[in-house]
């Protein structure tokens, strides 16, 4: 292999993100959007890799390049199977199609986008690197529900987690911020963005996190519910007369922040509560709840925490939510500087005060370059 390119693709039902970024220095060379597929000029995910592709071609940095070294191309779902990033063969996409079950939203695009960059570049290595797989450390008393095993086993019905490649890069990143080594620090990580999640990692391995056999549970989110009563479905099917999907559109969209208030932007809820506005304040309040539960949870799974990382865009820019969430741990070690929390930055920064026990950090994620990385390790071997 004589390249050090990696393009990074990101293929959504109706969109492809991408990034080429070179390994040998880390520069990020190119980044772009191709929205609204299957609408106007761009009909399918095949003329969405073709813009791309011309994208890059006139900036000379096209597919044709000798420098590309491989394709990493982000995958939600990998099930049991895939625990670590996989060189993409035939059998490989058959296996991802398998688990399409399990992330119905998001696997056939990125199977999708798969076969069309396949296509595109056939000689060229391509990797998929997948969501779940930081998370398949997680010990089988934190995977597993109490459910009859023979039917979960039969349905894979256990917990998977999601934001795996933020997980896996914010922790690390948060040992270097502290100068330690990973393997010796202890950190929650809590990616929130309208998607929102966390985790408990051990010395870099994630022993728990909130998301489970889909994205929908755990923290309150944008749009989803975060922990709710199973029962609650079987109510709404048996009283309220809702079809099974219908439950999951008001759980999935119509439910979280929107659900509380009518608002999903975290700016937004801030405004409102400025002017009194008492829906957004008891959504807000909500949220903090839910994400101090969490916390509190954590902490006792990992007996000791050495550092606590927001990331992601909620996580990066409300100062409102960091100080909401971590008011009044004083017990756990923790101490936010108000100052250092209300100071914009684009850089990983700490923000909490010299004395607390637990570093408290602002983090900001970057799983293309996870992504990309992963897949360049696993070229390069």
């Amino acid at each position: 292999m004589n390249g050090s390119r990696v393009l990074v693709l990101n293929s959504g039902s109706s969109s492809v993100k991408y990034q080429l970024l070179d390994m040998a220095g880390g520069a990020r060379l190119a980044s772009g959007l191709v929205e609204r597929i299957g609408e106007g000029p761009v009909a399918d995910h095949a003329a969405a890799l073709k813009q791309v592709a011309e994208e890059l071609a006139r900036q000379d940095l096209g597919l044709d390049s000798p420098e590309l070294a491989a394709v990493g191309h982000r995958v939600v779902h990998g099930g049991t199977r895939f625990t670590e990033p996989a060189l993409i063969t035939d059998e490989v996409v058959e296996e991802i199609e398998k688990l399409i079950p399990l992330a119905p939203l998001h696997n056939p695009a990125n199977v999708t986008g798969i076969k069309v960059a396949r296509e595109l570049r056939p000689d060229l290595p391509q990797v998929a690197v997948f969501d779940t797989a930081f998370h398949s450390t997680m010990p089988e008393s934190a995977a597993r529900y109490a459910v009859d095993v023979d039917t979960a086993d039969r349905f894979g019905v256990r917990r998977y987690g999601f934001h795996g490649t933020s997980h896996a890069y914010v922790s690390r990143a948060t040992a270097a911020l502290l100068d330690r080594d990973v393997a010796e620090v202890n950190t929650i990580v809590l990616h929130l963005g309208n998607g929102a999640s966390a985790s408990a990692v051990r010395g870099g391995v994630c022993v728990d996190t909130s998301m489970g056999l889909t994205p929908l549970e755990g923290l309150v989110m944008g749009t989803r519910s975060g922990d709710l009563d199973a029962a609650a479905i079987f109510h709404l099917s048996r009283v309220g007369g809702m079809s099974i999907d219908e439950i999951d559109t008001l759980l999935n969209k119509r439910s979280g922040l929107l659900g509380l208030c009518g608002d999903n932007d975290m700016r937004e809820i801030g405004r409102r509560m400025g002017e009194g506005d008492a829906e957004a304040q008891l959504a807000f309040d909500i949220y903090i709840h839910r994400l101090r539960k969490y916390v509190g949870a954590y902490t006792a799974v990992l007996g000791r925490v050495d550092a606590i990382a927001f990331t992601a865009g909620v996580g990066e820019n409300s100062a409102a939510v960091r100080e909401a969430a971590m008011r009044g741990l004083t017990a756990f070690g923790v101490e936010l500087d108000a100052v250092r929390n209300a100071l914009r930055g684009s850089g990983a920064r700490l923000i909490s005060a010299e004395s607390s026990r637990v570093a408290v950090a602002v983090v900001p994620t970057d799983e293309e370059l996870e992504i990309a990385s992963q897949t360049f390790d696993l070229v390069s071997d």
